[in-house]
């Protein structure tokens, strides 16, 4: 077995049983654009270092699955054109206001990459920002993103699932075991396999998280697929616990 097949194999483990799924409420499969607005101040990252490092002045950046664009705005400068992906509508609304308000030339391109990819112009750099764990497909994933990068393709990703940190939550509410897999060193081997030659840096980074505890139970009782009135209990089973580091990965590679 490919580990592009066992990529896949892994993702498709993170499935919720049907019987669970039945009786939720809501889609348990949330991308709440609250969550991917830009911060006051974007914190400096290997990410986006690697990815600087090899802008120029009037440099151009496509950043797929870009929420509110902070992988994009944090390459501004040196680039003066950002180009943003998302599947969301209103992902790309918050990307393109966003954009005015820095004084920097935009696009966006509505859609799932890289089935939009031949209505996406080549960039300098090509960035992609916790999105790996979602693309069960993942290798026409990476060659088209280098496909659309004349220097660089970065990826940050954290080093495991995000979703592992749920698996308790999981365990207490349902008696579910959650996979492991994959992790950053899969979609690394995964890259040499389509061709290119992948670097890996590992850091303790920033993961976007909900802004107030209120909120974050409200989301995390949506993911566990439990109705509205057991949010008090996510609330509280959530309060009891330690909080959770955030390991990242950027794994780049050049053209």
């Amino acid at each position: 077995m490919s580990r592009a097949d066992s990529w896949a194999e892994s993702l498709a483990a993170w499935a919720i049983p049907e019987e669970i799924l039945r009786q939720a409420p809501e889609s348990p499969w949330i991308h709440p654009p609250v969550l991917f607005q830009l911060p006051a101040v974007i914190p400096d990252s290997p990410s986006h270092e690697r990815a600087r490092e090899v802008l120029s002045a009037q440099g151009s950046v496509l950043d797929v699955g870009c929420g509110g664009g902070i992988a994009a705005f944090a390459l501004t400068p040196p680039a003066s054109l950002v180009v943003g992906v998302d599947h969301q509508g209103e992902m790309l609304e918050m990307f393109t206001a966003n954009a005015r308000e820095r004084g920097v030339t935009s696009e966006v391109v509505e859609g799932f990459f890289p089935a939009v990819a031949d209505q996406i112009p080549v960039c300098d750099v090509a960035v992609s920002h916790h999105v790996v764990y979602n693309v069960a497909d993942i290798v026409p994933f990476v060659t088209s993103l280098s496909e659309k990068a004349r220097r660089r393709v970065v990826i940050e990703m954290p080093q495991s699932h995000p979703l592992a940190t749920m698996a308790p939550a999981w365990k207490h509410f349902w008696d579910l075991e959650r996979p492991d897999g994959p992790h950053h060193d899969d979609f690394a081997v995964v890259v040499r396999e389509a061709g290119f030659e992948p670097h890996v840096e590992l850091f303790d980074g920033v993961m976007r998280r909900e802004q107030t505890p209120e909120q974050a139970a409200h989301f995390m009782r949506i993911r566990l697929c439990l109705g509205p009135e057991r949010e008090g209990e996510v609330a509280e089973f959530f309060a009891a616990q330690a909080p959770t580091a955030s390991p990242l990965a950027c794994v780049w590679w050049d053209l």
